[in-house]
């Protein structure tokens, strides 16, 4: 690993003059990279439980980076940073990797006859680290060689890419965005510690002024979502569209008497009712068919991956350049990688047998990196990523194949652990992409940021695990503190396969309205008009206000005071709510243990 630092003399007057090789790929941007990560991946995971949706991490890391190497460390490498938030955002991966799958296993515990699928045995808990981690390795290698092809060759835009290389090219703004980030921190853990002592996070303004129960408006006091709405600005406003449409559109009809029939009626009481029974099937149902659709458009883009490897070969005489991580050492990774998934699958209960071992795993190796090739070419497109449909579709699949001759427990449990690891594959290979994308913009050595990745990349799962475990034993997930809506997407059909109850017309109505809608030509919305049907309306409510004050500040003041101002307080309101719950529930658990030694 390069520690070189620049070779300088000094000139009369104090100036010095920098020769040499910037560092780069350096053990202080490694930890720094860990540490920051650390930081952002807690955050964000508890964010993607909260608001069932995850932020990519590599703007947070190189606005921090620069807070710690510069401002405190006094280190003034640009590809340094960039090595700083490759790490810290590879490490980040798993917010959404894990937090989108494993959660099921404790909302599915809840159900009859799977109690035993959440008893996190130290055995568990090591299959589904190892599965994470072989995830992340295989997902890197898969994506790697498409470099040339993706971003040297086709330049595809990476907004995200391009947003994180601004960062990193300006050192003095980077700083001034980090004191604005710890601002942002400060304001919103100190309002979450004030609203958590007087227990004031949700007010029922429905009530409150006298408007009716089924449009379920209830405002939930949490600058986070409004935060996490704001950095999603004008293309979030899909999200608060679907829950509107929810209850302030279909409930309304459904509750007059000459439109709604007996049946309908029966399962319509209340919101959480409606929520339930009849928004969420629905909502899964536009996922998978979000999802579908995103799979057939995204053809042409996997025919470019193909034609990429060859043209990539071609162009080089079939030899490999300086700038890349050795083929070798990537067919390697692939291969030890499938290995390594046949032998998680049979580990992973007891009931598995070595030929359907080796089914899902070869399927799940397969998916991941088809569904790779499409999650990084749609963020290097419209830096948007249809992970969770792809995740959704995975593990169904794995599900079907695992119900014939095991139990349901058994079922569950092995389909959840190679489904996260496919999840954590997709999610390594979209932010390998993008940080090399960064990193093409700011003259790094590709290879030194592959290398970058894959030591990030280990970290997360472990960060995850224990802290969804930890966050399960105070607040239960799934209840109306954690929705962690898209793992209940995903128990809900696990459940409904495994007991052939799958409501089949709202799944193929909600497919229908889903597959319209993803090849309309407009990007995810269709993945996230679905996660506005089944969220709970008090969380799309609060983050549509974030998402309109991202426009109301745009059209006021430009959409550079934003970039400048905006995205950094709002991010800090996002991770200090976030530090604040997960420090009670930390504490909370302690003072159990205490009392039990007492």
């Amino acid at each position: 690993m390069s520690n070189m630092k620049p070779i300088g003399k000094e000139r009369p007057g104090g100036v010095k003059i920098k020769r040499g090789e910037y560092p780069e790929l350096t053990w202080t941007a490694i930890m720094v990279g860990w540490g920051l990560g650390t930081l952002i991946t807690i955050s964000v995971a508890y964010a993607a439980l909260v608001v069932g949706f995850s932020i990519e991490g590599s703007e947070l890391a190189a606005i921090l980076g620069w807070g710690v190497l510069r401002g405190i460390m006094k280190r003034t490498s640009i590809v340094e940073n960039n090595i700083n938030q490759t790490a810290a955002s590879a490490v980040n991966g798993a917010s959404a990797g894990i937090m989108f799958t494993v959660p099921a296993l404790f909302i599915l515990s809840r159900t009859e006859g799977l109690s035993s699928v959440a008893d996190f045995t130290p055995s568990l808990i090591a299959i589904l680290t190892l599965a994470s981690i072989t995830g992340c390795f295989l997902g890197i290698a898969f994506v790697v060689p498409l470099r040339k092809q993706m971003i040297d060759f086709d330049r595809l835009a990476y907004p995200g890419g391009v947003a994180v290389a601004t960062i990193l090219k300006s050192p003095g703004a980077g700083i001034r965005k980090a004191l604005l980030l710890f601002l942002g921190i400060l304001l919103a853990g100190t309002v979450k510690l004030v609203l958590h002592y007087f227990e004031l996070e949700k007010f029922d303004l429905g009530a409150a002024a006298g408007i009716p129960s089924m449009w379920n408006l209830v405002f939930y006091l949490s600058l986070m979502t409004v935060g996490v709405g704001y950095l999603s600005g004008r293309g979030g406003l899909w999200f608060g569209a679907g829950g509107f449409l929810c209850y302030f559109v279909i409930a309304p009809i459904l509750r007059l008497e000459m439109i709604g029939s007996p049946g309908v009626q029966a399962i319509l009481p209340t919101p959480d009712d409606m929520r339930k029974n009849l928004f969420l099937p629905s909502g899964i149902g536009m996922l998978i068919g979000a999802a579908l659709g995103g799979i057939i458009m995204a053809f042409p883009l996997i025919r470019s991956a193909f034609k990429s490897l060859r043209q990539s070969n071609q162009r080089f005489g079939g030899t490999q350049t300086n700038d890349e991580m050795p083929l070798a050492l990537l067919y390697a990774a692939v291969g030890l990688g499938a290995v390594a998934m046949i032998v998680i699958a049979y580990l992973s209960v007891s009931e598995m047998t070595l030929p359907r071992a080796i089914g899902m795993a070869v399927l799940g190796t397969l998916w991941i990196w088809v569904a790779g090739v499409i999650v990084s070419e749609c963020v290097g497109r419209t830096n948007w990523s249809p992970l969770s449909g792809m995740t959704l579709i995975s593990v169904t699949l794995l599900i079907v194949i695992a119900k014939a001759g095991m139990s349901a427990p058994a079922a569950v449990v092995s389909s959840i652990v190679v489904g996260a690891a496919i999840c954590m594959a997709i999610s390594q290979s979209s932010d390998m992409m993008l940080d090399l994308k960064s990193g093409y913009l700011t003259g790094a050595i590709p290879k030194r940021q592959q290398y970058a990745q894959y030591l990030g990349s280990w970290l997360g799962p472990l960060l995850v695990i224990m802290l969804m475990i930890a966050l399960n034993q105070q607040y239960q997930i799934g209840s109306e503190a954690l929705a962690a809506p898209q793992a209940t997407a995903l128990a809900t059909v696990m459940d409904g396969i495994l007991n052939d109850n799958v409501p089949v017309y709202r799944y193929v109505a909600g497919s229908g309205l889903g597959f319209l809608l993803a090849t309309s030509g407009l990007g995810g919305i269709g993945v996230l008009v679905a996660l506005g049907f089944y969220m709970p309306f008090y969380i799309v409510l609060t983050y549509t206000i974030g998402n309109l004050l991202r426009m109301a500040s745009d059209a006021a003041f430009g959409g550079e005071f934003a970039h400048r101002v905006g995205i950094p307080v709002a991010a800090g309101l996002m991770i200090g709510e976030a530090l604040v719950d997960i420090g009670v529930t930390f504490v909370a658990i302690g003072i159990n243990v205490v009392g039990g030694l007492g």
